[in-house]
This record gives C-alpha cells, structure tokens and sequence, in this order.
C-alpha cells in the first residue's frame, strides 16, 4: 500500500523552504531543506521540495553547488500580495472564445471555482528541466543546451527535440511529483467526468501515468498519434559505419496521449445530465469516438507562425479537442498552452477555452498565433474525419 502524503496548503511547501533558509547563516542541500520542510509541516515528499528548488531556481533561489541552495534576494522572495500579484501579470489575451493568461497554472487555479472546468488537453513541459530558465535560454540562443537541434533536411529545418533520454533518476523522481501535484490540484476544479488528455512519450509516459494516477483522476487509456518523428533509429554513436544494421532504439512513428478524468457521479447519463461531461463526442453518428488518431507532422506553415518546439498541428488538434466535450459544451483548458494551439483548435471547432502560460516569450507568442492557427482552412480529409 502506498504512502499517503498530507495535503499542502497553496505556498505552504515554498514558506517552509524560505523560513527554513532564512533561519540558516548558510546555504543548505536539498536533503536539509527537505528535513527542515518536514519538521514545519509534517511529512512532505522530499522530491516536492525538491522539485520546488529546481523549478524556482534561479528566480527564487541560487544553486551555488550541486543540491546546494541559498536564497536569491530577501526583498524578492517575499510574496506578493494577492492585490499586487494580480497586477504584475499581463493583462490576459482574449480572442473569440478564448481566453490566454500569464500566469503560473498551480496558481491560477487555487483562485478557480470548484467544478467549472470541463475537460483538459495539454502538452506539458517534458522533461520540466528542459523549460528552466537557464536551458531555455540556451536553445533561444541557438546553442541548445539538452535540447537535440536535428539536422536540416531539404532544406527544411526542424524543430528542437528535448532530449528525454539525459534525464537522471532525481528528474524522473521530480516528474512523477510534479503530475501528482498537477492532478490534485486540478481535480476540484473539474466537473465530474471531465476529460483529461496529457501528451506524452514512450520513455516517460509511464511516470506520468504514475503521478496522474496517484492524485486521484480516473484512468481512461491512451490515444495513439500516429506520426513519423525523428526521435530514435540512429545507429550507434561514432560507430555507424562498424554497426550499420543497428538501430540503437526504435523510430518512433507514434505518440501517447493519456487519457484520465475526475470520477463520475452516478451514471454516465445522470453525470451528462448535470454536468455535460462524462464522454467524448462522436466525430459523427457512425462512428465513435477512437484512440487512434493519424497525423502529419506539423505543416512549416504553421511553424512559421508558432515557431515553438513542440507545437502539435491544427489538424490533430481540432479532432482531439472536438471529442473531449461528450454534448459541445463547457469550456476546454490547457493549462501548459505553449504556442497556444490548444486554444486555437477549440476556437476553430466552436468551443469556449482558457490557456495558461507562465512563460512570458511564449505568451507573447501565443497571443499573435491563435487567431492566426485558428483562421487556417481545414483540409478537406480532416472535415470528412470529423463530420461524415
């Protein structure tokens, strides 16, 4: 049987490491700040506090050794009050029916009714290392820090891949913590039977089926995309020409979306009664809704207007998110919304959306391409997908 883990307050965990480093005329590891997080406020997972530390660093703290933290600035780490909170984030970006915030999405939705989302679609920040501040920097600067900068083809050039692979066994740890904490802070905000579909990949999504699960959402299976990537394949490094019939791993030709949602109340009929949710919506009378969907990789003209590195194409897109609203309505949101393509899917097909993007590059990003990603013609093999 698994340890279960008290419930934090909202900034319960980040009080604690601040008052415990302050409270220390030196910097402290990871595994100190984890003990003195325990001995405050009972027994907290030292990978949350560890999480906590990599995702707050360098804003919040500064990582003088490896595992070693000391406070970045006294007058910076103080948290704001709510009122001033609120005005340092942007002003949000409203197109149609959508709705897009910078903001921090655990945030965001301590400040949200309970019950009064209806489904999720999100492509989270994997491996979370990758989107710190300092690797992000590096891949805008062209370097690519552990992101993989594949190579030109056709003259085509593709997109950054993170490289999934490098990540160590603390990270995977941290991964796992950081769903777990992701789900239990969704789960009151979602109406029963709220869908929730998380990309993923074949290395990881285990782990965050893991964490997921943990928080208390429902597990409902997995969509395939099936889509040729240039992930994996390769012979072995340096000895290609010795090992010419080996590929180290697989190519991969498809892609895992995870499939969860907030248990129902009652029946499947008597949840879509109340609440709207509780299903997937048909693509049309015939045909069910299905868990394989295939795809294209995503068309340069699209990248051209979201140059962001894991942006999912419109044609995927609107299929999935077509289906996570069992009646059409309610409001769909994407709580990590990137280049904010999610939104843009949800405008094209009609629905009401809310995106969250604690990134203040990729907000603006976002902000120029959904009206632009939502205004592209569907191909005619897509609309037949979708309505015959």
């Amino acid at each position: 049987m698994k340890k279960e883990h008290p419930k934090c307050r909202p900034g319960e965990v980040r009080d604690a490491i601040v008052s415990a480093l302050r409270a220390s005329p030196r910097a402290r590891s990871a595994k100190e700040l984890a003990q003195a997080v325990s001995e405050r406020i009972g027994g907290v997972p030292a990978s949350s506090v560890r999480s906590y530390l990599r995702l707050n660093t360098p804003g919040m703290f500064v990582r003088e050794i490896r595992g070693v933290y000391r406070l970045r600035d006294m007058q910076r780490t103080l948290p704001l009050p709510r009122a001033a909170a609120a005005a340092a984030r942007r002003p949000p970006f409203t197109h149609g029916n959508a709705v897009l915030y910078c903001d921090d999405c655990f945030e965001w939705l301590e400040r949200q009714e309970d019950n009064s989302l209806h489904a999720v679609v999100t492509d989270p920040p994997y491996g979370l290392h990758e989107y710190t501040p300092e690797q992000q920097a590096k891949l805008r600067n062209g370097h690519g820090g552990v992101w993989r900068i594949p190579p030109s083809f056709d003259g085509s050039k593709r997109s950054p891949l993170p490289r999934f692979t490098t990540l160590t066994s603390d990270q995977l740890e941290e991964l796992r913590e950081f769903f777990r904490l992701f789900g239990r802070a969704l789960l009151p905000k979602l109406t029963p039977g709220a869908n929730v579909v998380v990309a993923s990949n074949p290395l990881l999504s285990h782990i965050v089926a893991d964490g997921l699960s943990q928080s208390g959402l429902e597990r409902r299976g997995e969509l395939v995309r099936l889509v040729m990537t240039l992930r994996g394949g390769d012979r072995p490094k340096a000895a290609h020409e010795e090992f010419s019939q080996v590929s180290v791993m697989p190519r991969s030709m498809w892609e895992p979306w995870l499939i969860y949602r907030k248990p129902l109340e009652g029946r499947a009929q008597d949840n879509l009664r109340k609440w709207q949710t509780g299903g997937f919506r048909r693509p049309s009378p015939l045909r069910p809704f299905g868990d394989v969907i295939r795809s294209s990789p995503t068309r340069k003209e699209e990248r051209l207007l979201a140059p962001h590195p894991s942006l999912k194409p419109q044609a995927f897109m609107r299929q999935l998110v077509h289906g996570v609203l069992p009646l059409g309505r309610g409001i769909v949101l994407d709580p990590f919304a990137g280049s904010g393509s999610t939104l843009a899917a949800a405008e094209a097909v009609g629905y009401r959306s809310i995106g969250i993007e604690k990134d203040p590059h990729y907000f603006e990003m976002a902000s120029r391409a959904i009206p632009k990603l939502a205004a592209l013609p569907a191909r005619r093999a897509d609309r037949l997908r979708l309505h015959k």
